[in-house]
């Protein structure tokens, strides 16, 4: 896309030194991720907001209610609830429908990426800052800079990071790895969990400080099992994709369907 073509040559210098080309081929993808993103879920502001939130249960109508209004504002979102219940799809609808919707949706997943990376991926390095930092490296805040970072999997942050974390988000600055050189950073912060943060600062697993920044306004994502009158509607929604891909069609009937309402869903919408 010519959007992603004009950020990656404005970061280059001719002739492109091997470190910046490594650190603009690492920009590249981190974008590349972010325009395939929002290709597929559309970003345009249709009049039918949050139209991937399926469904008309009072569960659902809550969080739509709640998400029109916070979505326009820079206030720091925490969602919570079951793996599957959607949290990913709240955060991207908060991104695209805020003032911030031109820039940049940077997701990072806390719990997938190993403790002793986590701090180079959110905050980046610089070269040599330790072994196999062989070029410098823009971190996530960085890339988010001017939109939003979506902090997933919170409640899997070593207590470690969640110190630097909270010294970022207070004093929206941070350093690199390997760097003394502060840089200041305009993102909105979302973050969402599966775990229960309050037992968590009881155990000492969580700080409470870092809970209070983050829960300005939480969203809680009821699980499936308790909105069993939706699944209908998710059906119909799966099939037309289904249909539209041109992957073929299913149809269900009522004793289908009053099968699958009695379904627990550990996996909820998967």
């Amino acid at each position: 896309p010519e959007e992603l073509r004009r950020r990656v040559l404005a970061s280059l210098e001719m002739p492109p030194s091997y470190n910046k080309l490594l650190d603009s081929l690492h920009r590249a993808q981190v974008y590349r991720e972010m325009y395939d993103q929002a290709r597929e879920r559309g970003r345009s502001r249709e009049p039918n907001l949050f139209r991937s939130l399926v469904g008309t249960s009072r569960a659902i109508q809550q969080v739509r209610q709640m998400m029109q209004q916070v979505a326009d504002t820079d206030a720091s979102v925490l969602i919570l609830g079951e793996s599957g219940t959607g949290k990913e799809v709240v955060a991207r609808n908060l991104h695209y429908h805020s003032k911030r919707r031109e820039g940049p949706f940077v997701p990072v997943n806390c719990g997938a990426i190993p403790a002793e990376l986590l701090e180079s991926e959110l905050f980046g390095h610089e070269k040599g800052a330790f072994t196999g930092a062989i070029t410098s490296r823009a971190g996530r805040f960085e890339l988010a800079n001017g939109g939003t970072l979506f902090l997933d999997e919170i409640g899997d942050m070593p207590l470690p990071m969640q110190v630097k974390l909270l010294r970022v988000l207070q004093e929206r600055t941070f350093e690199r790895v390997g760097s003394n050189k502060t840089q200041n950073v305009d993102v909105r912060i979302i973050a969402a969990t599966h775990k229960n943060l309050e037992k968590m600062i009881e155990d000492g697993t969580f700080r409470e400080d870092l809970y209070y920044r983050l829960n300005v306004f939480p969203i809680e994502m009821a699980p499936l099992r308790e909105r069993v009158e939706d699944i209908a509607l998710l059906l119909n929604e799966l099939i037309s994709r289904m249909e539209h891909e041109k992957r073929g069609s299913i149809r269900f009937n009522s004793a289908a369907i009053m099968s699958l309402c009695r379904h627990d869903w550990p996996g909820n919408v998967r």
